[in-house]
C-alpha cells in the first residue's frame, strides 16, 4: 500500500547574505511515521524545522504541510501542527493544569487538561509547579503542550537532551505512543541510538545538504556492505543496559 506524504520538501533553500544554510534539499515525510532529521551542529536541521513550522521564511523551494504551502497558508498550518517549546516558554510558578488552560486559550480550543496529563503520565503532578518537575517530567510536559490542538504533526527538537537513561527511555515510549495514536512525528536528535530505536526513516544533513535518506536498518546494511567492521568487539550489553536493569526498565513516575 502506497503511503501518502504529509510533509513535502522540494529544493528548499535558506540563505543569510552569502551564506547558504540550507542548500536545495528535498524529501517527504509520510503520514504516521517518526522521521528523524540528523546532523552535526550547523548542518541546517533547526533552520529546516523552523521553516516547516512557519517560524522562519525560506529563500527558495517549496514546503507543503498536509498539502498547505508555508508561503500562503501559515495560519492553517499552525492549526494542524504541534511544536515543542523549550523550558523558557513556560511560566515556572504556574501549576501544570493552569499552564495547559493557558495554552488552550492561545490555541482557542477547549481541552480536558487531566486527560492530556494522563497521556504523558503526569496526572499525579497536575497541581505541581513546572519549576518543581524533574528533567524528564518537564520534557514530557513539553510534549503534552504539543498535543493541545490535536495536531496531525508534532515537531520535537532534541527532546531528550540532558536526560538520564531511564527518563530517555520513558520519553521514547511516549513518542511511540503519540505516533501510534495517529500523529506524525518529526524529530531532531544528536543521539544515534535514539534515532535507530525510534525513527522509521532518517535524513542526514551535512553543511546544508541532505546526504542520506533511508531507514536506519538500510543505512546500517549499506555501511556493512561497503566492508565496514567495528574495530572493537561489541558486547551483548552496555553500561546503559546495566543501569536500566538495576534501576528498572518499566515506566517510572519520577519523584
Amino acid at each position: 500500500m502506497e503511503r501518502s506524504p504529509i510533509i513535502s520538501v522540494n529544493d528548499l533553500r535558506k540563505s543569510y547574505g552569502e551564506f547558504e544554510a540550507v542548500k536545495g534539499i528535498s524529501f517527504d515525510v509520510y503520514e504516521g511515521e517518526i522521521f528523524g532529521l540528523l546532523g552535526p551542529n550547523g548542518a541546517g536541521k533547526t533552520t529546516t524545522l523552523e521553516i516547516m513550522e512557519t517560524l522562519r521564511d525560506k529563500s527558495a523551494g517549496s514546503v507543503l504541510i498536509d498539502g498547505l504551502s508555508v508561503d500562503n497558508a501559515q495560519n492553517q498550518i499552525k492549526q494542524i501542527i504541534g511544536v515543542q517549546l523549550q523550558a523558557a516558554g513556560f511560566y515556572p510558578g504556574l501549576h501544570l493544569l493552569d499552564l495547559l488552560e493557558l495554552f488552550s486559550g492561545l490555541y482557542n480550543v477547549k481541552i480536558d487538561p487531566m486527560a492530556i496529563l494522563e497521556k504523558v503520565n503526569l496526572a499525579e503532578k497536575a497541581k505541581a509547579k513546572y519549576k518543581d518537575l524533574s528533567g524528564g517530567q518537564k520534557q514530557r510536559f513539553s510534549i503534552a503542550t504539543t498535543l493541545i490542538n490535536t495536531p496531525k504533526i508534532i515537531f520535537l527538537d532534541e527532546p531528550t537532551t540532558g536526560l538520564d537513561p531511564q527518563a530517555r527511555r520513558n520519553l521514547w515510549d511516549l513518542i511511540r505512543q503519540v505516533r501510534d495514536n495517529g500523529t506524525t512525528v518529526m524529530i531532531t536528535t544528536h543521539y544515534m541510538d535514539e534515532a535507530e530505536q525510534l525513527c522509521d526513516r532518517v535524513g542526514i544533513m551535512e553543511k546544508g545538504s541532505l546526504i542520506a535518506l533511508d531507514t536506519p536498518d538500510n543505512l546500517i546494511d549499506q555501511l556493512v556492505a561497503k566492508g565496514f567492521i567495528r574495530p572493537k568487539q561489541v558486547k551483548q550489553a552496555n553500561l546503559e543496559d546495566v543501569f536500566l536493569d538495576l534501576t528498572g526498565v518499566e515506566w517510572q513516575v519520577e519523584s
